[in-house]
Parts: structure tokens; C-alpha cells; sequence
């Protein structure tokens, strides 16, 4: 009997690429080539096999039943080839991929990391920055952090909440009259990330503070970045607590009113079909380190206490402004 030619190994990566990612031009940048030769292999494939893998326009081809089939075949193909050639390296260390929001990577994550990595020396772990949907079908990290509105479910993950979700005005410390804090919500510019661009009206909602309009409004691209430039004196920046807890502690912002609890949480997700005991070690870490993180302090000031009367001196002390 005569045997089917296998087709080319570099046309079965090219499709599985193009099928996570959907797209040529994306599967041309994860494999380092051009538009044109991630087409050419996947033609080459079909050809191969006598078999129509994707249909549609140019500009919108989409798997056709048989290629759904055999991309999911392939992905886990090349995650079980990519599992061998690891454990056969020099450093047999596991190396696992969390995607991961920039701000919490950094401001959270990475100061508590060292711990992890104390606990399994045979982990190593990745953090690429993403603040996309989470998609185990299209990217191949082990785990992704996101936040995930309360009850809501992630489609073809495993969601673990590690952590409540605070939000609340960071600044400076030299921009505040501790007399009349809440001048700063009608006298300052007030900063934002245009990852979530509702979150000053939600947080007055959240808290019943009124905000009064905003003498100017700077938007930055991510939280990161507004919040070095509250620190900077820019402005009153709106930001979660995991993000500014270690610039409030080591007092380069100051939080003059209340941490809204937001209706959402940091959550890890992880792929439903792919078992791991590195990631499941390094997600009851996360749950670990989440239950350990002190909440948001409750402010000492408040707008309502602004307009209340001055208690009266302690009995037997002196009146400093007497």
C-alpha cells in the first residue's frame, strides 16, 4: 500500500499559529516571517493533505470544521513536544508563562516573587505584561492574571479570585492641605488610565462623594504610568490599592479619602485542559500572598469631617493655638 506523504512540519507550525492567533499577520510575528509565508505553508498544507483547513476572504478566512479539529490536535501536539525538549535541557528547571497586567507585575507580584521561587527552585517564571482578554486558544502562556467582574465566568479557563479589588484618589504628599483635604478633588488635575476610564464617576458612586467638575483631566495609558506622574505632583490619580500600597507605605503618595471595594476581583486564570503542578503551585501561592495583603487603611480625613466642629481640648492638656 502506498502512504500519504506527512506534510512539511513547518506548515503544520504556521497553521497552528495562524489558528490560535487567527490571524496571518500575527502568526508571521510570533514565527519571525513574513505575511506571505505563513499563506504559502498553510496552502501547502491543505494541498497536502486534500483537505480545506480555512475558508472565507482574504481578509477574513476562518477554520473550517476539519481545521478547528486539527489545530486543537496541534496546539496540544506542540505543547507536549515543547514539555520534552524542556525536561531534556541543561537547567531542568520548569519554566512557566503568566500573563499578567503591567501594573500588578510590577508593583505587586514581583515584591512578594522571591518567594515563590524560595519555595519551588525547580520554577522558573515568566510575566509577559498584557491587559487583553485572556485567550488559552490563541496564546500559550500557563495562566493568565486579570481582573474579572464579580460572577463573572472566563470561557475555557479555571478562574481562582486571589484578591478583593480597592480603588481610590492617591497624590502627593506636598499637594495636600490636611486642613481641607477635599480641595484637591476640585483643585488638582485629576489623572486616570485609559485601561479603565470609569474610574473616578464609579468610585464617587461607590462611595457617595460628590465630585466636583475637574479644573483639567490627563489621561495615561496605563496605571503604572499615572501613578508615577501623581507622584510627580501632576495631579490626584484614581488607582487600585495593590497598585499604590507600597508608594503610600514608603510615603511617596498620601490616600486622603476612602478605597472603594470595586465589584470585581484579581483573579488567575488557567486553562481547563492543561494539568501542571507548577502552575497549580504557583496559584495557591497567589491565593497565599492575596490573603496576606492588608487591606486599604481607613482615611483619617474625610470630606463629611471637614464641616463637623473641632472636639474640644483633652482635659489637663494645654491649647496649642492658645
Amino acid at each position: 500500500h502506498l502512504t500519504a506523504p506527512s506534510p512539511p512540519l513547518t506548515a503544520l507550525r504556521a497553521f497552528e499559529a495562524f489558528a490560535r492567533h487567527g490571524s496571518m499577520t500575527a502568526a508571521a510575528a510570533e514565527l519571525c516571517v513574513t505575511h506571505g509565508a505563513v499563506s504559502r505553508q498553510v496552502r501547502l498544507l491543505q494541498d497536502t493533505l486534500a483537505v480545506q483547513l480555512v475558508s472565507g476572504s482574504r481578509r477574513r478566512l476562518e477554520l473550517t470544521p476539519a481545521g478547528t479539529q486539527l489545530a486543537s490536535r496541534l496546539s496540544a501536539a506542540f505543547r507536549t513536544i515543547q514539555g520534552a525538549v524542556s525536561a531534556v535541557r541543561a537547567d531542568d528547571r520548569r519554566v512557566i508563562e503568566i500573563s499578567c497586567l503591567g501594573t500588578l507585575a510590577m508593583k505587586w507580584v514581583i515584591p512578594r516573587l522571591e518567594r515563590f521561587l524560595a519555595a519551588h527552585p525547580d520554577v522558573l517564571v515568566r510575566l509577559p505584561e498584557s491587559y487583553a482578554p485572556a485567550d488559552f486558544r490563541r496564546h500559550r502562556y500557563d495562566g493568565a492574571i486579570r481582573i474579572v467582574p464579580d460572577g463573572e465566568a472566563v470561557p475555557g479557563a479555571e478562574a481562582t479570585p486571589f484578591m478583593l479589588q480597592h480603588q481610590g484618589p492617591v497624590l502627593a504628599p506636598h499637594l495636600i492641605d490636611p486642613a481641607r483635604p477635599s480641595d484637591v478633588l476640585a483643585g488638582l488635575p485629576r489623572l486616570y488610565a485609559s485601561t479603565f476610564p470609569e474610574a473616578w464617576p464609579l468610585w464617587s458612586t461607590l462611595t457617595g462623594i460628590a465630585l466636583p467638575p475637574a479644573p483639567v483631566e490627563r489621561e495615561f495609558a496605563h496605571n503604572h504610568s499615572m501613578i508615577e506622574a501623581a507622584v510627580a505632583g501632576m495631579g490626584v490619580a484614581i488607582a487600585p490599592w495593590a497598585f499604590v500600597a507600597p508608594d503610600i507605605a514608603s510615603g511617596r503618595l498620601v490616600a486622603p479619602f476612602d478605597f472603594a471595594r470595586r465589584p470585581s476581583r484579581f483573579v488567575f486564570l488557567r486553562p481547563l485542559d492543561r494539568p501542571d503542578a507548577a502552575v497549580d503551585a504557583f496559584r495557591d501561592w497567589l491565593v497565599a500572598e492575596g490573603a496576606a495583603s492588608p487591606p486599604p487603611p481607613t482615611p483619617s480625613t474625610s470630606p463629611a469631617a471637614e464641616t463637623a466642629p473641632a472636639p474640644p481640648p483633652a482635659a489637663g492638656r494645654s491649647n496649642p493655638a492658645g
